[in-house]
């Protein structure tokens, strides 16, 4: 019998500690990090979810806590730089060897997400409180599953193209913004072993993360990217002296 999935949901957790913007208290009474594992908990009932804030001992990112976590989700926005080169590279490590990544909204300015991806990660932005239409345009791919066509968001963040990231191996979601702009909001990678998701739609501004239908998408990115049977290992590469295929 499988092992429940192992899910650790990581938030920078400035806005909540600051109470800006002054929404937050209301929107999310237990801050975005909250929001996210109470959706998780209520379409995965039998995962085990912890979360974890950058005020924490070493982030809540130690050794031991990613070598028991299958997927990490991560949301940051306006404390990229405070996060340890040193948590960085150890969540790295675990990525390449198995551990899924989903990436959340301005988690792309993260320096986990730029490191993986080897480019700046910019794109477009402005916030007036747009509604965004979320398309599928890869219906058969496991995280499009339950989605509905379009997912209707009535207040977001604008975020559009052009966004610096390589070619991702499976393009998910298009979204629409009421001023015309277009963004690539659902993409996926791979990095070592490790199987990576990015999406755009959750601003610290609006009640994105209670809306069912994001959970689902989240939900089924984390089934998608978690690879439990998977040794956590790190791909390497040998310097086999010119006689080894003799012994072999």
């Amino acid at each position: 019998m499988s092992q429940p999935l192992r899910i650790t949901v990581w938030n920078e957790g400035v806005h909540e500690s600051n109470g800006a913007p002054a929404s937050m208290a209301t929107d999310y009474p237990d801050g975005m990090h909250g929001a996210i594992a109470a959706g998780l908990a209520g379409l995965i009932p039998d995962a085990q979810i912890r979360t974890a804030v950058l005020a924490d001992p070493e982030h809540g990112l130690t050794e031991e806590i990613l070598a028991s976590t299958d997927v990490l989700l991560w949301w940051g926005h306006i404390a990229h730089g405070q996060v340890s080169d040193e948590v960085v590279e150890r969540v790295k490590q675990h990525v390449l060897g198995g551990m899924g990544l989903l990436v959340l909204h301005s988690g792309h300015f993260s320096k986990i997400f730029i490191s993986l991806m080897g480019t700046t990660c910019s794109l477009l932005w402005r916030n007036e409180g747009e509604r965004e239409l979320v398309w599928t345009v890869n219906p058969t791919h496991p995280i499009a599953q339950g989605i509905p066509q379009p997912l209707v968001i009535p207040h977001q963040e604008m975020y559009g193209e052009f966004f610096d990231i390589p070619d991702p191996d499976d393009l998910v979601f298009i979204s629409s913004f009421t001023g015309g702009e277009v963004f690539r909001s659902g993409v996926t990678f791979h990095r070592g072993r490790g199987r990576i998701f990015y999406f755009s739609p959750g601003d610290q501004e609006y009640p994105v993360y209670q809306q069912p239908a994001i959970h689902q998408v989240l939900a089924n990115g984390v089934r998608w990217a978690a690879q439990p049977d998977v040794p956590r290992v790190a791909p390497s590469v040998g310097h086999p002296d010119r006689e080894w295929f003799a012994r072999s």
